[in-house]
This record gives C-alpha cells, structure tokens and sequence, in this order.
C-alpha cells in the first residue's frame, strides 16, 4: 500500500480558500440582491463552483481515512494497545468507528451532485435561454 500522505500546503490552502470564498459569496448575496442582479449572479457562481471544488476535496478525505481505517483493520487492533487506558481506547474506538461509519460522505455526494445541477441550470438559463 502507497504511504498515506496529507496533501502539500498549497492545495491545503486552495481548497481551505475555495470554501471560505464560497462561503462568503453565498452570504453575501442577500445584500447584492439590492444593488445589482448581474453581481447575484457572479457572486452565485462563484460560491457554487467554489463549493465544488471543496466538498470533492471533503469527499476525498473522508473516503481515503475511511478506507485506512478498514484496510490496516484499526478498530480490531485496539485491543491490543495495552499501554492506553480503558477511557482512551474508549476513545480511539469512538473516533475509528464514526470516521469508518459517518454518513458526511453522502452529504458530499448532495452537495456536489446538487451544486453541479444547479450550476449547469445556471448556465443554462443565464448563458443558453437568457432567462
């Protein structure tokens, strides 16, 4: 198995970025609504696109320490760690299991699925039909 590896800081910081920059593109709508529906629409855009590009990010985390957690059989070899406390492999259990368990996946599938639909109705609508 290749050696599990965080990606470089840069990527770290596009994707941290790309989801602070959507998170404020999103917000900041309800203000541009007085002032300019061209500037809705870029600012749409941007959150969009850039909620794309950082739940596909989230996804990926999360599937890749999923996937180590159940390749390197993590949760069984707990017991094994005799140097932990009770309350730490407690704690380490818990941790394994909601990481292998956790249902964000499926929230990141939404996301993207539904921000890629809604992207290319944008598209669609502003750029094809100019509705």
């Amino acid at each position: 198995m290749e050696e599990p590896k965080a990606s470089p800081k840069t990527m770290r910081m596009f994707y941290f970025w790309s989801g602070i920059i959507a998170t404020l593109a999103y917000r900041i709508i309800i203000v541009l609504n007085f002032y300019s529906t061209t500037w809705v629409k870029i600012s749409w855009y941007i959150g969009t696109i850039g909620f794309i590009i950082y739940f596909i990010h989230r996804f990926d985390i999360a599937k890749k320490r999923s996937n180590l957690i159940i390749e390197h059989k993590l949760r069984e070899k707990m017991d094994a760690l005799d140097h932990l406390t009770d309350d730490d492999k407690k704690a380490l259990q818990y941790i394994l299991r909601t990481l292998v368990s956790s249902k964000a996946k499926w929230n990141y599938y939404a996301i993207f699925i539904l921000s890629g639909i809604a992207l290319i109705l944008g598209i669609l609508f502003d750029f094809v039909l100019n509705i």
